[in-house]
């Protein structure tokens, strides 16, 4: 399940809902009782494919990369 940050307006408390992407813009009330809150755009970071940490080799032409052989 899809993990969103939240801040607080009031206090400034910075917090974490976790929840159905189907209700990611619902308001987050904040863990001191706080209505006032803002969703916070998180960074995500996506790394390489495994050990090689780059893109696929190339293995000729073709529709589907020559492995059907047309």
């Amino acid at each position: 399940m899809p993990r969103y940050e939240f801040r607080c307006r009031a206090c400034g408390d910075t917090f974490e809902v976790n929840r159905p992407m189907a209700a990611a813009g619902a308001p987050a009330s904040c863990p001191q009782g706080h209505a006032d809150t803002v969703k916070l755009l998180s960074a995500i970071a996506i790394t390489g494919r495994g050990a090689g940490g780059g893109a696929p080799a190339a293995t000729g032409g073709g529709c589907c990369g020559g492995a059907c052989g047309c």
